[in-house]
């Protein structure tokens, strides 16, 4: 099985860095590099640890990036103002 060239990791999520290769029609091979990352956890009723991983590729990161900073933006903003009506 193939390794991560790189791998990152805070708390239970991981991006590991993968070199691809693709055979073109000439029969020349090219290197592509993807992304995985991944959330291990573990249910509460099992013993065993459990893995989701998402496959990017380059062109995906940044509105990856660009989505979770949205998603945050809303949340926090959301809990700002729950906080105000509770006050």
């Amino acid at each position: 099985m193939s390794r991560p060239i790189k791998e990152f990791r805070s708390g239970a999520i991981k991006a590991a860095i993968w070199l691809n290769e693709k055979e073109l029609n000439e029969g020349e091979t090219v290197g592509f590099k993807t992304v995985s990352i991944s959330r291990s956890f573990k249910k509460k009723d099992e013993d065993l640890w459990r893995n989701e991983v998402i496959n990017l590729r380059k062109n995906d990161i940044q509105r990856m990036i660009v989505v979770l900073q949205k998603v945050q933006e809303d949340l926090l903003l959301s809990q700002e103002k729950e906080e105000e009506d509770n006050d």
